[in-house]
């Protein structure tokens, strides 16, 4: 789970203009540290299947979302995969 202060954080680092809380930059870069935190909590626990499910549903949303993006606007996709350093 994300503490209010790394949301933020996360916020500030990906957000369009000021008030930007909900576009599809923003959201990736949310699930992205969402799911860095959950893959060290599984490291710790390998038998934790139902967060496993959790984190390969975030997998898809994220794959989703970065599909919209690359459709939507190439430039701001491809900016955006080498600042998260994702494989793309």
């Amino acid at each position: 789970m994300l503490t209010k202060r790394v949301k933020v954080r996360v916020i500030a680092e990906h957000r369009r203009h000021e008030k930007d809380t909900g576009s599809a930059e923003v959201q990736i870069g949310m699930i992205t540290r969402q799911m860095d935190e959950l893959a060290n909590h599984l490291k710790k626990n390998p038998k934790d299947h139902h967060s496993r499910r959790g984190l390969l549903n975030m997998v898809s949303h994220r794959r989703k979302l970065l599909a919209y993006l690359s459709k939507k606007k190439p430039q701001t996709y491809a900016k955006l995969i080498k600042k998260l350093e994702l494989k793309k």
